[in-house]
């Protein structure tokens, strides 16, 4: 499977951005999901998850300001971001969950004024 975010950009604190991952392969519908992100210096880290059946887990961070969908029909996995903050600025990356060994290009995110 290949995956491709795209999606990110500048946005002010309090803004939102919808981040668009398009994977490849036919097996995209039975595979958990998940979206990454990595900030610098820090370790990437799973920020939300969802299952091929479509249920969903947040760390606590994120929770209630982020929120991830799939559509299998498009091989599509979103991640829709709300009331950003600074510490949301990061490189944000979607894989499965848990991640292939493969990582594709991640979208940068930067929240600032």
């Amino acid at each position: 499977v290949q995956l491709q975010a795209s999606g990110g950009g500048l946005v002010q604190p309090g803004g939102s951005l919808r981040l668009t991952c398009a994977a490849s392969g036919s097996f995209f519908s039975i595979i958990d999901m998940g979206w990454y992100r990595q900030a610098p210096g820090k370790q990437r880290e799973l920020v939300a998850a969802i299952t091929s059946g479509g249920s969903t887990k947040y760390v606590d961070s994120v929770l209630g300001r982020f929120t991830i969908a799939r559509d299998n029909a498009k091989n599509t996995v979103y991640l829709q971001m709300v009331n950003l903050k600074p510490e949301d600025t990061a490189v944000y990356y979607c894989n499965a969950n848990p991640a292939f060994r493969s990582w594709g290009q991640g979208t940068q995110v930067t929240v600032s004024s």
